[in-house]
């Protein structure tokens, strides 16, 4: 199976979704105290990066 660039992107972007889901989910279930908040901004900050991996693709 050849990967090119947007296949690449493609996974980079779904792999970068599932870390974001558990990492929120971590912080909402896990982690109760001040920790989960953390868990939770990471979460959200690996969503915002699998969105700019969704843009690239078809542009680089």
């Amino acid at each position: 199976m050849a990967m090119n660039k947007n296949t690449v992107l493609s996974w980079a972007t779904l792999l970068m979704i599932i870390m974001g889901v558990a990492l929120i989910l971590m912080g909402a279930y896990r982690y109760h105290e001040v920790a989960g908040w953390g868990f939770a901004t990471v979460g959200i900050g690996f969503f915002a990066i699998a969105w700019v991996f969704n843009a690239l693709k078809g542009r680089v």
